[in-house]
């Protein structure tokens, strides 16, 4: 399950963030999104679980969660859209 995680602190890498949601279950990608030109989080990115149950449990005790010193909110990612 593919994992929406918003209110990231900026100075938070991928590794940490794999490591939280790694106590939960196996982690396949983590993705935190990044502004284009200058590379700085824009505080939010992705995580996929392997277990769709294990990332229900992620979500549910790690939404609201403190995880350096901001709150996280986290939902099930939306289907990518294309534009054309």
């Amino acid at each position: 399950m593919n994992l929406f995680v918003a209110n990231i602190s900026h100075t938070v890498k991928e590794e940490a963030l794999r490591a939280l949601f790694s106590e939960f279950g196996q982690v396949s990608s983590v993705k935190i999104i990044g502004d284009k030109y200058t590379g700085e989080s824009k505080g939010f990115g992705f995580v996929e679980m392997l277990d769709d149950s294990q990332a229900l449990v992620a979500i549910k005790k790690l939404t609201n969660a403190d995880f350096f010193g901001r709150r996280l909110v986290i939902s099930k990612a939306r289907p990518k859209t294309t534009t054309y």
